[in-house]
């Protein structure tokens, strides 16, 4: 019997986030307007939507002994997040994001992973991941913890689901470095320039339909401004997004991922799963922070 329906697998960062006139190149410079700090990471973030959403959630990832370490686990606390396979790194510091946000929501991240990177599976409690309906992947800098990450699927029995987020750091690795993720992987959602990345194919129905070739069960593209597009070879959509005014982008991938999930949850179609997933994303970039105004189920509405 499983306890809970889902499990992030990725690095837990503070985002240390500054809203500027506009984001420099090198040897220009902008002005600083406003700045904020926020619990963050990909998976993280996701978990937190579906937390959200009334799902009962649990957390795989490494923290240290520092401000920002207590920071994120009081805030998966507060969001009602299990920690129980959140270490706590005896030395080291906890992994931190700078991000600069320009006035349309455009943003440039520096990311600086710390222990992340140092994830070793005899660290994890294996016996409580199995108790997981999905378990959901996002990307690690570091090559120890994207091992940690593969050594896990081959002890992973076939009833716990695997969700995959590859975001660019593991796209930019190609399908070669990634397959024996990707041969486990029931739901992917790249967004456009990670299946370019990963497919090699520009226009996003080919793309999806040579990752339903390599064997994964569904598929959904995150095209932004122009919504998702969802597939899994017999049902596919493309679907709008919502219109909002976009205050920062920061986490709407992550924060669609968790809606998107939440449909599977709920055993609703590759269509509603896609609209829930692009309501989830439009509410976050609103808001500047990956977290700061992810909607709860009540908020649903009919899309529940």
């Amino acid at each position: 019997m499983t306890r809970f329906d889902a499990m992030g697998f990725g690095a837990l960062n503070v985002d240390k986030l500054f809203k500027v006139n506009r984001i420099a190149s090198a040897e220009e410079e902008s002005t600083i307007i406003d700045c904020e700090e926020a619990c963050g990471g990909s998976a993280a973030n996701t978990i937190v939507a579906l937390a959200r959403l009334g799902s009962k959630v649990s957390f795989i990832g490494k923290v240290a002994r520092d401000r920002e370490g207590k920071m994120l686990l009081e805030d998966f606390r507060r969001e009602g997040v299990d920690t129980a396979n959140v270490i706590v790194a005896k030395r080291g510091r906890s992994g931190n994001v700078v991000g600069f946000i320009d006035e349309k929501g455009g943003r440039a991240l520096y990311i600086n992973p710390g222990v992340n990177n140092d994830i070793e599976l005899p660290e994890l409690c294996t016996e409580r991941i199995l108790q997981t309906r999905f378990l959901h992947l996002t990307s690690f800098v570091g090559r120890k913890s994207l091992q940690t990450q593969e050594k896990l699927l081959q002890i992973l029995p076939r009833n716990v689901l695997v969700s995959f987020d590859p975001g660019a750091v593991y796209a930019r690795l190609g399908l070669n470095e990634l397959r024996s993720i990707i041969r486990r992987t029931h739901v992917m959602m790249p967004n456009l320039n990670e299946l370019k990345l990963l497919t090699g194919k520009a226009d996003y129905r080919r793309g999806a339909k040579f990752l339903l070739e390599q064997g994964i069960s569904a598929v959904a593209v995150k095209l932004g401004a122009q919504g998702c597009y969802v597939t899994d070879g017999r049902e596919s959509c493309l679907i709008e997004a919502c219109k909002v005014k976009v205050v920062d982008t920061t986490g709407a991938g992550d924060a669609f991922c968790g809606g998107f999930l939440y449909g599977l949850i709920k055993k609703k179609s590759l269509y509603d799963s896609g609209r829930i997933g692009n309501f989830v994303a439009s509410k976050c970039i609103t808001k500047v922070g990956a977290r700061t105004s992810l909607p709860r189920v009540k908020d649903l509405g009919l899309l529940a």
